[in-house]
């Protein structure tokens, strides 16, 4: 009996030490819901919101959500939204609301979400949560008839580098470590309890399409197009200018090479002298001469993070553009019909 009752506990602190990995974030409809619907009634503004629910295996449910004030005033705002925060958890506590923290949502503009901040708020929550997610929500694209939720958790890989602070090219390339490593997009599932799927099943008419249907099929998409034809350009004029700070910093580093060569040359001559002399050689390193001083290599996570910007936008142009070529032939064929 002690030997069970050992190797029961034994598989219990493995499985705690161990957790599995993250593979769906299961939302409910009514969480869903309510991220919608505030990021849209303050859209353009971006917005963020706290992430309610329960860590369950390989499975993060996110069961409710509150949104986070918008204030004009900047200062005490992160007091006030840690007051805020807890005041609410507290009052969702009291009515038996599921108040532990998964993470947190956000709108965004396009898709345009991949940023040095997005990463800071990630690893503040990593520190006392273990397995969070963002979950990003575009209001632009609702007028195409597209539910453009992403659930995104940086990778291990990202974080074990972020913590050590060395994104140099060296370090990069020993790690294998590329652009599309930083973050990873968990599937998202929409689940709904019986009565509330019962009370929509009520709700469904009977006509055969519906008005997002309709949306769907709208073909005038060039505001969409346009605004992302834009935001490429600008992060296109970013990569270059991140391209540019790599190439002064290896013209920088060339002419130091260049400097300590001709130095080493010229110590080396003066040494042979010196022995012919019979004098003792001077060294060859001089740690106080700055042409030794090591010249900084640039972070390549700023490019990085252009770099999968400039990836989405694309993705999204080329999306569009193929919905677009297959409304036009749908189009034609009922014209001909």
């Amino acid at each position: 009996m002690a030997t069970m009752a050992r190797s029961f506990l034994q598989a219990i602190s493995k499985d705690e030490a161990v957790a599995p990995p993250l593979r769906v974030v299961q939302i409910e409809g009514l969480a869903v819901l309510k991220i919608i619907k505030h990021c849209k009634e303050f859209a353009p503004t971006l917005v963020t919101g706290q992430l309610l629910g329960l860590d369950v295996g390989s499975v993060l449910e996110v069961t409710n959500c509150f949104p986070f004030p918008v204030r004009d005033d900047d200062e005490e705002i992160e007091a006030d939204g840690a007051n805020y925060q807890l005041e609410m958890m507290r009052c969702l506590r009291e009515v038996n609301v599921d108040n532990n923290t998964v993470g947190w949502y956000q709108s965004t503009v396009l898709g345009s979400y991949q940023t040095v901040e997005l990463i800071e708020t990630f690893m503040n929550y990593q520190e006392n949560i273990k397995r969070c997610v963002c979950i990003i929500y575009d209001p632009s694209k609702a007028d195409l008839g597209v539910l453009a939720l992403k659930a995104l958790k940086l990778s291990d890989s990202f974080m074990e580098l972020y913590r050590a602070g060395n994104f140099t090219g060296d370090k990069l390339r020993e790690k294998n470590f590329s652009w599309m490593d930083i973050f990873e997009e968990i599937p998202i599932k929409v689940s709904n309890s019986a009565l509330v799927s019962a009370f929509m099943t009520e709700l469904e008419t009977d006509a055969p399409v519906s008005q997002g249907d309709y949306d769907r099929l709208q073909s005038s998409t060039t505001p969409f197009l346009e605004n992302n034809m834009e935001f490429l350009i600008k992060c296109m004029d970013d990569l270059s200018m991140e391209q540019q700070k790599f190439q002064y910093y290896y013209r920088n580093l060339s002419r130091q090479q260049a400097q300590q060569q001709a130095w080493l040359q010229k110590r080396r001559t003066e040494n042979m002298a010196r022995r012919s002399a019979g004098e003792e050689p001077l060294p060859e390193e001089d740690p106080s001469n700055p042409i030794f001083k090591p010249i900084p290599e640039p972070s390549r996570l700023e490019s990085f993070l252009i770099t999968n910007q400039v990836s989405n936008f694309c993705g999204q142009i080329n999306g569009v553009a193929g919905q677009n070529f297959s409304r036009l032939y749908l189009t034609k064929a009922l014209h001909e019909n």
